[in-house]
Parts: C-alpha cells; sequence; structure tokens
C-alpha cells in the first residue's frame, strides 16, 4: 500500500541493477531545486506525510520507498548481502533522481535512509549538492564505538543481523507486538498517524519486507563495513556541505557526538543541533524540521 500525501503524485520508476530490475516506488510533487527524501526502518516514505507538502511549495520534492520496504521490489538477500549494501541501494536513488531529470539534487535521509543518503554522496558526489541527515552518525563510528548503552538500547542492531530465518521467525511469529515494542518504547506509538501505522504494520506482516529489513542491517554489519573501511583507507570523504539534527530524547544523542562524528569523515562544513524530540524526527517535530531544510537547503 502506498499512503497518499496531498499535491503528489504517485509514480513507478524500473530501475536495472545487478539484482535485476529494482522496482522503486516514489511520490513526486512541488517545484524548485530538487530535493530527494529518504525513510528509516522499519517505515516506508510515509514519515514525510508532515513535511513534504510544504516542503513542496519551494522544492521539486522526491520521496521514495527505498529497495525492500513499502511498495518497492524486495529481491531476497545472499549469503554475501550485497543486494542490500547501502551502495546498491543509493545507486536505486541515483537512478530515480536521473530517470526524472535531476542530474543534482539536496538529498535529507532519516535512519536507514540517512545512511543510504551517506553512501549516495560518497559514491556519486557530483549529484549530491548537499547532505543532511537526521538521528544517526556514521555506521562504523558506532559499531566501533558499542557500548553496554548503545548495545541495550539498540539492541535490534545486533538481533536483526543474526542468520536467516532467526530474526523473521521470531519477529514473524507476532508482527504487531513486535513493531509496538521496537516503535514505542521511547515516545510510544501516539505520535504516528494511523494510516502510517498501518502502512509500517503492513511492511512488518510481509515476509518479504520482513526479510529485506533484516538483510538492510545484516549488509550493514559487513559488506558497508567493508566500503567504509575502504573509504577510510583511501582517505576518502564527503566532499559537500553536510548538516545533521538528532533528537534531544534519543539514544544518539546519549551515546555519540554527531557534529564530530561527521565531520571525522567530511572534507567540508558539518553543523547541526539536537531537535526537541526522540528518534521519529520528521513525525514528531515537523516544523522545526521544515524550518531547518528551508535555511540548510539553499
Amino acid at each position: 500500500m502506498t499512503f497518499p500525501i496531498s499535491g503528489f503524485e504517485h509514480q513507478v520508476i524500473a530501475i536495472p541493477s545487478e539484482d535485476g530490475v529494482m522496482e522503486i516506488d516514489c511520490q513526486v510533487g512541488g517545484s524548485g531545486p530538487a530535493l530527494l527524501m529518504l525513510h528509516g526502518f522499519p517505515q516506508t516514505k510515509a514519515i514525510w506525510h508532515r513535511t513534504a507538502p510544504e516542503l513542496a511549495k519551494h522544492y521539486s520534492v522526491v520521496l521514495t520507498d527505498l529497495r525492500g520496504y513499502g511498495a518497492s521490489s524486495k529481491p531476497h538477500g545472499n549469503s554475501d548481502h550485497l543486494c542490500y549494501s547501502k551502495r546498491s541501494m543509493a545507486a536505486d536513488q541515483h537512478a530515480v533522481m536521473k530517470a526524472l531529470g535531476h542530474e543534482q539534487f539536496f538529498v535529507l535521509g532519516h535512519d536507514r535512509g540517512g545512511r543510504v543518503s551517506h553512501r549516495l554522496a560518497l559514491d556519486f558526489p557530483q549529484s549530491v549538492l548537499k547532505l543532511m541527515v537526521l538521528d544517526i552518525s556514521p555506521t562504523l563510528t558506532m559499531y566501533e564505538n558499542t557500548t553496554m548503552a548503545f548495545a541495550r538500547g539498540y539492541w535490534h542492531w545486533f538481533f536483526l543481523i543474526q542468520p536467516e530465518p532467526v530474526p523473521e521467525t521470531l519477529i514473524g511469529a507476532n508482527p504487531e507486538y513486535w513493531l509496538q515494542n521496537h516503535m514505542g518504547r521511547h515516545a510510544g506509538t501516539g505520535i504516528f498517524d494511523s494510516r502510517c501505522w498501518a502502512e509500517y504494520l503492513a511492511g512488518a506482516n510481509n515476509p518479504e519486507c520482513l526479510h529485506a529489513m533484516c538483510e538492510d542491517y545484516r549488509a550493514a554489519a559487513t559488506i558497508d563495513l567493508v566500503h567504509d573501511r575502504a573509504d577510510r583507507a583511501a582517505g576518502k570523504k564527503l566532499a559537500m556541505p553536510m548538516r545533521v539534527l538528532w533528537g534531544e530524547h534519543g539514544l544518539v544523542n546519549q551515546c555519540f557526538t554527531p557534529v564530530e562524528d561527521w565531520r571525522k569523515v567530511s572534507d567540508q562544513e558539518v553543523s547541526g543541533c539536537h531537535l526537541p524530540s526522540g528518534h521519529y524526527i520528521p513525525e514528531e517535530c515537523p516544523e522545526e524540521l521544515i524550518q531547518e531544510v528551508r535555511q540548510f537547503f539553499i
């Protein structure tokens, strides 16, 4: 299912890839500079429903479901997890923007979408003009600086990477309980629009989507770290201005220093601040996010 966002046109864009043709589900609206917005786990492009209509007054906004999520293609992962590497997922998004006629664009990514955005900016620096990520530090930084507090709070990072079909089977036994526990443990599920919640729950109930989400995390703990370490060894860093926002009440704020963390992987200016929210910034404080986007993406 696709949550309809007022004023946006629904499109499905077929992207050839090494894993076959990926159908990437999109909603497109507005006019002005191009802005690609990428959702996180275990959500869909519906996370932007409180921000996208206003942003479409100033930007050509492209909302997509990442490979494996929502209404986009969900190929089965392999033992090397390359299919769900952030490199593969980022290549999908670059191809989508090119198909829509956007050679250069701004990128905003939340959670897993932020990790795809990071790889997109590294692999296609000529296309990404500015980058904003929400409530993350770099994947390699977070794994290499894991503490007891982080492992306890982000236990799903270590659960979802277990071999197939362990997490798929355990979550699949009661997807709604798992979703309520995972997404509601910080701010409660009342922060989510009921229509969005139905879409997120539909994903958790879909075995193909559930497997893809696990593969996203398995890739992050394996092949993505290989790619990140190769970049670090080669001295390859982000080449565009960046802003990072994170939730004042979230675990990233407690365990990491996002601005400093991102500065270590960037050759350009990195700025940022926390917002009065938990992890789900687009749905908890949309007005503040809109203001940040308008100030940064100019």
